[in-house]
């Protein structure tokens, strides 16, 4: 079982690099961070989580940005987003910042994507919510182009281009790891088009008939990661008991010194474990 952190990276909280030194010097294996650009002031969409946004949304770094910063000072941990909101990000561009971080890293970097949950943040990019499931699917097969083909084209409803070069390539081959997150509606997305499925605060009673589920539709043995999970030792324990390739803890946002106190209390249980 491999363990790692999931978190919201801020300008309140512990600095990406810092962060990045603590997790690998912990013995941790990964980094994932979440991405929002904004947070519309006036908002329809409930929070999926219940209550108010927590700040966090509205005040997360570039995680491309934060984790290049992460890289340059770490050798060993793999970097990633979790999740990076593809229905609101240029094909081209995002790319090229999924293998720049991946060149910088030395072949460090995983690409985890979602469709996103906020219909007016989509808006404010330009996005229409009703399909944006579609628009995800175009676009990841047009940055799967950019990565793999020397003169890389794409025509498709929404993404639409001429035979074009597009540097860096990524280390890892064919390109880095898609982790495509959501519940049981992504499972064709994880079927055709995704690496592993990142299961976002699933408890361990019913994520084992969900992986049933997402590997009966992708006909094969799709790796699983767990975000969001508690650092209790008797619920890590009953993850032990199931497929499962990587558990995420979720990780606080918090500055310096607690943030490092705290992944020394994850560090612990990870220890139990390893």
């Amino acid at each position: 079982m491999k363990l790692g952190v999931s978190t919201f990276l801020t300008d309140r909280g512990i600095a990406p690099a810092a962060l990045g030194r603590a997790v690998e010097e912990r013995g941790l294996d990964s980094l994932l961070v979440a991405e929002h650009t904004h947070i519309p002031v006036h908002r329809r969409t409930p929070y999926p989580g219940g209550g108010d946004l927590p700040e966090v949304y509205y005040r997360t770094l570039d995680p491309f940005v934060a984790l290049a910063a992460a890289a340059a000072v770490t050798e060993r941990i793999l970097l990633g987003t979790g999740i990076a909101l593809v229905a609101q990000r240029d094909p081209l561009i995002t790319a090229k910042e999924v293998a720049s971080l991946d060149l910088v890293s030395g072949g460090r970097a995983v690409f985890g994507v979602g469709v996103g949950w906020n219909r007016e943040e989509m808006e404010n990019h330009g996005t229409d919510p009703r399909t944006r499931g579609r628009l995800v699917d175009e676009r990841l097969r047009a940055i799967r182009e950019l990565w793999t083909t020397e003169q890389a084209e794409f025509h498709g409803e929404f993404v639409d281009f001429d035979p074009v070069h597009s540097w860096p390539k990524p280390v890892q081959r064919p390109h880095p790891p898609i982790y495509v997150g959501g519940g049981e509606g992504a499972f064709p997305r994880v079927a055709a088009l995704g690496d592993a499925w990142p299961a976002n605060s699933v408890p361990p009673e019913d994520l084992g008939p969900q992986i049933d589920r997402m590997r009966t539709i992708a006909g094969r043995d799709v790796p699983v990661t767990v975000y969001a999970v508690s650092p209790d030792p008797e619920s890590v324990e009953r993850y032990t008991q199931l497929d499962v390739e990587r558990l995420l803890f979720s990780l606080p946002t918090r500055p310096e010194a607690e943030t490092l106190s705290y992944l020394d209390r994850l560090a612990a249980v990870a220890d139990r474990f390893r």
